[in-house]
């Protein structure tokens, strides 16, 4: 990232019931073009968590601590820090209010805080305090709701757990952070890791009664959104309860060496094995990403609609493909005016390095865009390269011309001043002797360019009447000599303007090969980037497979024949869509390859057309 954030920011207010995005926030975020680690942390009221923040930001102030039981946290509250294990990355910290404060009028806003943490972060973390127990996960009940407030896809989702497998690829790695934990890690007596203690927590318990089956859902919810889980426990910070009041400015010596050591294990699990953020089909969260995801699920939520990932996307890719297209355009301009020297010695050499930069480009554009629907942009994009071609070509024109016309002028200027002298018997034969000379001389200056031909032919046409005059003038030819001589120079005439159109033929040639080399190669850059689309897509599929066959296995072993056999319907359509998909990618890619061959099959004698055109224009 650019600069560190020096404190936090509030990035989603929450003010009267409203969320509201923060600008200034939203700004940082523009500015960091790196991929993100985001942390987000929920939890009750007053459970500590903005502690745990500071301490991944490396400082004891930043995010308000608070001492009393009033909540300090409202909305959501950013910090953007280097990612100390990971350079080229950015850590995006954020805190969010306290869950169930009693000063607030409407729940609802509780439920819509849990929500966006889980759609913002790569990894979420929840604190709550003393034990993982029936009254803990009925205050987790924020996570049942979450069918409800996320959807996947833009059609609704009416069958609720049940068909929110897809929540799985985009959703973020599940923590829960266990404060003032006092029990000892063990199980029938033999000791447990805190991940095995958060496991059997999680284990389904037999029985219909609500209460019962109120904090089984919270265990059905979390093992079905989350597959990767971690539990951290954590001991009373101090027992001195002055201490506990002001825990952002005293010294790290004045903690429980236990609570220190947990501290330590929770911010080295983050900073190693915390992801970066990433949506459905492998896309990475950069800052500017993010901020683009923040305002477009608030906007949702506001409009009184259930924030969707698809349409999240759609919109986050509306955006970053027009800036795909942009980076990529100038990308092809930069190179082309770095690596051309004008005028080129021939069309082909400006050629070659055309096509060489526009590959280039294409790749740019092909690795910072996604979801392009119909190729859309990349259609938009082969078009402005084209436009930016013919300028190019034209300019190269330009130049050859200019540079022609003002060294023909040179070697011309005493033969053109004196040329009244050759109108003298013999005059003639010097005056060929010298324009010979002229055109021996015109052409051993290097680099002259694609005009070189045209520009010595136009000199030549110009020659004609006055060599007519001279011939005529010349008393020392006969009347036969001199038809001799105009014959010859009908013929000479003739041959220059053959050699002419076979050159401008040879270029109409250059074009369209270079323009077909073009294609190919666009086409190739498009083929791949597709493929690894539906690998992607493959790749997520056979995640949630295998997500599913483990939930399956593990409430076989729980006892839970039931929950396992209503799993089936599931497994076999993610297994029906992985195999169509693996059937299927080569043809899919090769229609969409076909449909895209046919934009770029404009002949390129339109393009040669309009450099003509344009040429036109700049001659008048």
């Amino acid at each position: 990232m650019t600069q560190p954030q020096t404190a936090p920011i509030c990035l989603v207010e929450n003010h009267n019931e409203q969320l509201t995005v923060n600008p200034k926030a939203i700004e940082i975020l523009d500015r960091i073009s790196q991929p993100v680690v985001v942390v987000a942390i929920v939890g009750l009221y007053r459970t500590g968590k903005s502690y745990l923040m500071n301490c991944l930001a490396g400082q004891n102030q930043g995010f308000p601590l608070g001492s009393t039981v009033q909540s300090q946290t409202k909305g959501i509250w950013m910090w953007c820090v280097p990612q100390p294990t990971k350079p080229e990355h950015t850590l995006v910290l954020l805190d969010t209010e306290g869950l169930g404060d009693v000063e607030k009028g409407d729940p609802k806003n509780d439920s819509w805080i849990f929500a966006l943490g889980v759609l913002l972060s790569s990894t979420f973390v929840y604190n709550s305090m003393h034990t993982i127990n029936h009254q803990a996960l009925e205050q987790l009940s924020y996570v049942t709701e979450l069918t409800e407030l996320i959807r996947a896809k833009s059609s609704p989702n009416p069958d609720g757990i049940k068909n929110s497998t897809e929540f799985v690829s985009f959703f973020p790695d599940f923590v829960w952070a266990v404060r003032d934990f006092t029990l000892e890690l063990k199980l029938n007596g033999e000791e447990i890791t805190s991940d095995g203690y958060l496991e059997n927590a999680l284990k389904l318990i037999p029985g219909d009664r609500p209460r019962i089956q109120a904090s089984n859902l919270s265990r059905e919810c979390i093992r079905c959104f989350f597959p990767k889980r971690k539990c951290f426990v954590f001991d009373w910070p101090t027992n001195d309860k002055e201490l506990l009041q002001k825990l952002d400015t005293i010294s790290e010596d004045q903690l429980d060496p236990k609570f220190r050591e947990g501290t330590k294990a929770f911010v080295s699990y983050i900073f190693t094995y915390a992801k970066i953020k990433t949506l459905r089909e492998g896309i990475k969260v950069t800052g500017n990403r993010l901020g683009t995801l923040v305002t477009t699920y608030v906007d949702a939520i506001n409009s009184g609609a259930v924030p969707c990932l698809d349409d999240a996307v759609t919109t986050l890719a509306q955006r970053e493909n027009s800036a795909a297209v942009q980076k990529a355009a100038d990308h092809y301009s930069e190179q082309m005016a770095q690596r051309l020297r004008l005028p080129t010695d021939t069309l082909q050499e400006l050629l070659d390095v055309h096509t060489a930069c526009e590959k280039e480009a294409i790749a740019v554009f092909m690795e910072h865009s996604f979801k392009d629907e119909n190729q859309q942009f990349l259609k938009e994009l082969v078009e402005l390269l084209g436009e930016k071609k013919v300028l190019f070509l034209l300019k190269n024109e330009e130049v050859s011309d200019r540079y022609c016309k003002e060294e023909l002028d040179n070697l011309s200027k005493d033969f053109m001043e004196n040329i009244s002298t050759y109108s003298v018997p013999g005059g003639h034969r010097l005056y060929m002797d010298m324009r010979e000379k002229i055109e021996h001389d015109y052409w051993q200056i290097p680099r002259k360019g694609v005009k070189a031909s045209e520009v010595f032919q136009s000199f030549l046409q110009s020659q004609a009447i006055i060599e007519s005059s001279i011939l005529q003038a010349d008393t020392a030819l006969t009347a036969g000599e001199k038809a001799i001589a105009e014959e010859r120079a009908q013929k000479e005439a003739a041959e220059k303007e053959q050699e002419l159109l076979r050159q401008k033929q040879k270029e109409q040639q250059e074009l369209m090969e270079a323009q077909e080399k073009s294609h190919k190669e666009n086409l190739e850059q498009l083929r791949k980037k597709l493929v690894q689309e539906r690998e992607q897509l493959i790749k997520d599929q056979n995640m949630m497979l295998e997500k599913q066959l483990q939930d399956q296995k593990a409430f076989l072993e729980e006892g839970f024949k039931k929950k396992a056999d209503e799993m089936n319907g599931e497994i076999k359509r993610l297994r029906h869509n992985i195999e169509d998909m693996k059937q299927n990618t080569g043809s899919v890619v090769d229609h969409i390859v076909r449909g895209f061959a046919t934009v770029l099959s404009a002949p390129v004698l339109l393009v040669a057309g309009a450099i003509q055109g344009i040429a036109s224009l700049f001659r008048k």
